[in-house]
């Protein structure tokens, strides 16, 4: 054990507890529990407070309607989410730094908030001129590059849905969130990096839309100039991406917005109307469209960005997920921008071209407020800690993490050696679901504990509750009361918002993870209870893997659990039979495997993969999922009294500890 080890186990046994720093409570925007206090007296009127720091066309004339499971929020009034993410700070902050962007090549681009409405509006008076209007749903397809957030908030200042869709997942995927929110336009690049390679985005975009008359228009955003070696220092063995267009389908993004017009009035938007679908995975096969209105999202997001991260004007602020995600939605575009704070994003991986990256970018760009995944972290920690400590980080003053439960020990280095232990950890809870930030602490106000997310913020109501809906101290996570960032159902399918969230217990929210409570009234966020894995904090339905590998011809039936992994949380174990007469070997695991990419995307690829002649099923026939994660995490196994066959069992467990896969 090393040294470092033994004094994290001393923390931990003391059940080591850490107060904000005193120069940073004493300057930060809440330094007490006042808003605690304030929102539990008035939790509509709080909200109602929040809700008012925004810009309004027309105001609202009742806070809260609330017939279970469905909210609406601010009745009534009328706003747009780009308008409150750009032009209400063009008199104030326009010539202030809006966007920071760096490419993994080492290009750069900035944009003031003057510079990003200009664009934004040219962009979106293109779309129209494209036919995309009101209502129109917009897929986007794109890597981390500055027309992401662009696009994103053309569309919402059209009053067009957007639905973006992470560039790492396959065609296969795409064109499913394509068909299913029936969007007419698609925006994507020539390609992306990733690790110095290509990501062909636009020729997955043409496999995708293959056959789908009614996607009328396709928007490429050329990469060509990412790859001038004196503007990208790690670029110059890149080679240029390149794509086809069919004419009269395809249009180049920079000859759209050359002669569109700068000026673009926004949309006048109900605060119910849809701002964005995201699509995220489920315990079945087909992933949700969660839909997220304007008025209650932008107000949660807006107040949380603000106290959550401590955002100043002076701040540097840096949140290292992809708009692909809804941290990317909620945390890099609507609420920073929201707030008018500096905003840094970057393209590529923390690794390229060596594991300093991330660490250059905080020194160069002096970054202030840090926002990654402990998945992150727990590779920061394996690559050294020689690596953050070559690098000037002493500008930094805040650090969050978000995407999964932070195990403690992880914690504890990220304080020690990203942080020097000055920086305060906001350690976040939240969901695609939930738009916004829940629980989490406030960095002024809040005593911190390695590995929980603390307490509910001001003006949310959650409990622990067992399978009766009776409090507990260890069961269920709950929402107890509507909140204004919360989904406003599934796209096209209203039974399955009422199945999924709110059939446990009557008019309370079920968000799918485990809890526990401590003596603090603490929460500890145990991780999923159904059928959802949380790899490197991306979800992916279980049931999503093993409709990919029976979609292989080879494949008569496959069982897919996650098994513990000390980078990614979770990694995918996946259990296959093979139809009689296939003959298995290492070639035949291979093509699953990269079948399963092919239909889903790298994020899913099975980290093991183990042929069995038959699967373990209850006499019913019912797979026996909990005996396979025992299995997969080399526990002794739980019951097996129900099995048909405990021998089926026994050879996988042979079979599983001699696997190299």
């Amino acid at each position: 054990m090393t040294e470092q080890h033994r004094e994290i186990d001393v923390l931990l046994d003391e059940k080591r507890t850490f107060e904000p720093p005193a120069a940073f409570a004493e300057a930060a925007h809440v330094a007490d529990r006042g808003p605690y206090d304030e929102a539990a007296r008035d939790r509509e009127g709080y909200w109602e407070a929040w809700a008012r720091q925004l810009d309004w066309f027309q105001p609202w004339r009742e806070v809260l309607e609330w017939n279970p499971p469905f909210s609406k929020w601010f009745v009534g009034g009328a706003l747009n989410a780009a308008h409150n993410c750009l032009d209400r700070h063009l008199e104030a902050r326009g010539s202030a730094l809006a966007l920071l962007w760096e490419g993994e090549p080492g290009d750069r681009r900035t944009y003031t908030y003057r510079e990003l409405h200009e664009e934004v509006c040219r962009f979106a008076n293109a779309l129209r001129g494209l036919g995309v209007g009101k209502g129109d749903r917009v897929a986007i397809y794109l890597p981390m590059i500055p027309e992401a957030a662009i696009a994103m908030l053309a569309c919402a200042r059209i009053g067009a849905p957007h639905s973006v869709v992470f560039g790492g997942f396959s065609p296969q995927s795409l064109r499913d969130r394509i068909e299913d929110a029936g969007a007419r336009c698609v925006i994507t690049a020539d390609g992306g990096y990733r690790r110095g390679a290509i990501i062909p985005l636009k020729a997955s975009t043409d496999a995708a839309i293959e056959g789908l008359d009614y996607v009328s228009s396709v928007v490429v955003v050329c990469r060509s100039a990412a790859t001038d070696p004196e503007a990208a220092p790690y670029g110059d063995a890149v080679e240029t991406p390149s794509c086809d267009m069919i004419e009269g389908r395809d249009h180049r993004y920079h000859d759209l917005i050359a002669d569109a017009s700068p000026e673009c009035p926004a949309e006048r938007m109900d605060a119910e109307d849809l701002l964005f679908i995201l699509y995220t995975s489920g315990t079945t096969g087909k992933p949700k469209g969660v839909m997220h209105s304007t008025g209650g999202y932008m107000t949660q997001v807006t107040a949380t960005t603000k106290w959550v991260f401590d955002l100043g004007e002076d701040d540097i602020y840096w949140c290292t997920a992809d708009v692909g995600w809804v941290t990317g939605h909620s945390y890099i575009v609507y609420g920073p921008l929201s707030n008018g704070a500096t905003v840094l994003m970057y393209e590529g991986s923390p690794d390229w071209p060596d594991r300093g990256r991330f660490w250059t970018l905080c020194e160069s760009y002096g970054v202030t407020v840090f926002y990654t995944a402990p998945t992150a972290i727990r590779a920061f920690m394996r690559w050294g800690d020689h690596w953050p400590a070559g690098y000037d980080l002493s500008k930094l003053r805040l650090l969050g993490t978000v995407g999964e439960p932070i195990n403690p020990e992880a914690w504890i280095w990220y304080h020690e050696n990203i942080g020097g232990t000055r920086c305060p950890i906001v350690d976040t809870w939240w969901q695609t679901e939930t738009g916004g930030i829940m629980i989490t602490p406030l960095p002024g106000a809040i005593t911190t504990k390695p590995g929980t997310a603390t307490v509910p913020f001001p003006g949310i109501e959650a409990a622990i509750l067992n399978e009766e809906g009776n409090p507990a101290e260890s069961g269920y996570l709950a929402i107890t009361s509507p909140w204004p960032g919360m989904l406003r159902g599934v796209w096209g399918d209203e039974e399955r918002y009422r199945e999924t969230y709110w059939s446990k217990w009557p008019g309370i929210y079920f968000p799918g993870d485990g809890a526990r409570v401590d003596e603090d009234g603490y929460y500890w966020i145990m991780g999923r209870v159904d059928d959802v894995l949380n790899v490197a904090g991306h979800r992916i339905g279980t049931m999503e893997v093993e409709s990919a590998l029976v979609d292989h011809t080879a494949v008569a039936e496959a069982a897919v659990v996650g098994r513990s992994d000390e980078i990614k949380g979770q990694a995918v174990a996946a259990f296959v039979s093979v139809v009689e007469g296939v003959r298995t070997s290492e070639e035949l695991r291979q093509e699953l495997r990269a079948h399963v990419v092919t239909k889903i995307g790298a994020i899913a690829r099975p980290a093991d993969l183990i042929f069995a002649a038959e699967l373990p099923k209850t006499r019913s026939g019912k797979i026996m999922r909990r005996l396979l994660r025992d299995v997969a995490e080399g526990r002794a196994l739980g019951d097996t009294t129900t099995l048909a066959d405990p021998a089926v069992v026994r050879s996988l467990q042979r079979q599983f500890a001699g696997s190299e896969s």
